[in-house]
């Protein structure tokens, strides 16, 4: 295979042609606009909210993504959130900010989160979440190369503003976890309407699970999966499996169905902070090109623990 020229290799030409497409004045683009995840296991608020204080004490998070490094306009995602129990029995509350680029565009989300929990079992505790979030999007059809002259792709999109609202259940126990969601319930148009052209968000079903399996007293082995559903895009599985040593370093492999294979480490700097790493290979034709270099992903975890005492060892979920 030759190797493609930048011009040629450019995401802003793919972009273009969607924008295009999405732009005649017959056509309705539907796609999933969910950011993706290869370490969704330590980013689990961002689809479901009711794991909002799951943890037991405020815990904040930041990832950052780069997908497909190499390529021109390629996605790079950053997250922030934070959540904790609040006074009230069985209460969480969390807030989160993602930030998705993609190209020319630019989302933003801000979430608010709550969960209620009810004990379902001496161990088992089962929690309903709502979230309520705002995003803000901006296109710079400035920065496309165009090669046609057409109107709707002349004036620029600044922070068009629109509300959504998302409900999940989660249930947990100190080994087990497993949730249904869909973070974004309204499916709201992003593009302007008097154009007649639409770009709607759809919504995106999740479903979540893993198990935590004590081999012996220094090793743990973790499955989990998490699945997601949404129309007009194929069925996403990820599936990985990761080894706790000495509640200290982990280490572990993922799949994403059709789609890329992982490497996972991470460390346990205290009973606090956790530090995470992953790396994508695409599986499909993009990845054997010469201009794609895989993806990374970066997590931090910090949990404000109050009383050591009753920590057994670090949370796995």
């Amino acid at each position: 295979m030759k190797t493609p020229n930048k011009h040629i290799t450019s995401f802003n030409w793919i972009f273009a042609l969607l924008c295009f497409l999405g732009m005649l004045k017959t056509t309705n683009v539907e796609a999933q606009q969910d950011a993706q995840y290869t370490q969704y296991m330590y980013n689990t608020i961002s689809v479901n909210p009711g794991y909002a204080g799951s943890r037991g004490h405020m815990s904040v998070g930041l990832l950052h993504r780069s997908q497909w490094v190499g390529l021109d306009g390629a996605p790079t995602t950053q997250t922030f959130n934070v959540h904790s129990p609040i006074g009230y029995k069985g209460v969480g509350l969390g807030v989160s900010i993602v930030n998705d680029k993609i190209g020319p565009t630019s989302e933003t989300n801000f979430d608010v989160d709550f969960s209620y929990t009810v004990k379902t079992s001496e161990e088992g505790k089962l929690s309903f979440g709502l979230k309520g979030s705002v995003n803000l999007l901006d296109i710079k059809f400035s920065e496309l190369n165009q090669y046609a002259t057409d109107q709707s792709l002349e004036q620029n999109i600044d922070n068009r503003f629109s509300p959504n609202v998302g409900a999940g259940v989660y249930y947990h126990t100190e080994k087990f976890y497993a949730g249904l969601s869909v973070p974004r319930l309204l499916e709201t148009s992003h593009f302007d309407e008097s154009s007649l052209s639409t770009a709607k968000e759809q919504m995106n079903f999740y479903l979540i699970t893993g198990y935590v399996w004590e081999l012996n007293h220094f090793l743990k082995f973790k499955p989990t999966l998490l699945s997601k559903i949404v129309k007009g895009a194929p069925l996403q599985v990820d599936l990985s499996a990761n080894f706790m040593l000495n509640d200290k370093f982990i280490v572990g492999a993922a799949y994403r169905w059709d789609a890329a294979l992982s490497g996972m480490i991470g460390f346990n700097f205290s009973n606090e902070l956790m530090i995470g790493m992953a790396y994508d290979k695409e599986t499909t034709d993009l990845g054997n090109t010469s201009f794609n270099d895989g993806s990374f992903e970066v997590v931090f975890r910090y949990d404000f623990i109050k009383t050591k005492g009753s920590l057994r060892s670090p949370r796995f979920f």
